[in-house]
């Protein structure tokens, strides 16, 4: 049996219905936070949010010698940008007994 997942839209459900928000309102909060995430990555920017955790991008380094999984050509791979996510203490803490 697969993780049990949360999606956007049972997030917003539940956010309206503890808020008495409407859905829209919500929908909007969570999309324009969402927004303000991915634009100060892309700026460079870190993301931290104190008792969740900080967004950032790394740099991963290229290679020489990817192969691509579909036809097995060997590729060159720049140095890139990737999204990392680094959990705060509080985060840490609260889910370290999930598997445990």
């Amino acid at each position: 049996m697969g993780k049990k997942k949360l999606t956007k839209a049972e997030m917003v459900e539940s956010i309206a219905h503890k808020s008495g928000l409407s859905k829209k309102d919500v929908h909007f909060i969570i999309d324009s936070f969402f927004d303000e995430v991915k634009a100060a990555l892309i700026d460079d920017r870190v993301v931290e949010l104190r008792g969740f955790g900080t967004f950032e991008v790394r740099t991963r380094k290229g290679r020489e010698k990817a192969r691509n999984p579909k036809t097995g050509e060997t590729v060159h791979v720049k140095n890139h940008g990737v999204a990392v996510f680094r959990p705060g203490k509080e985060l840490k803490e609260s889910t370290w007994a999930v598997r445990g």
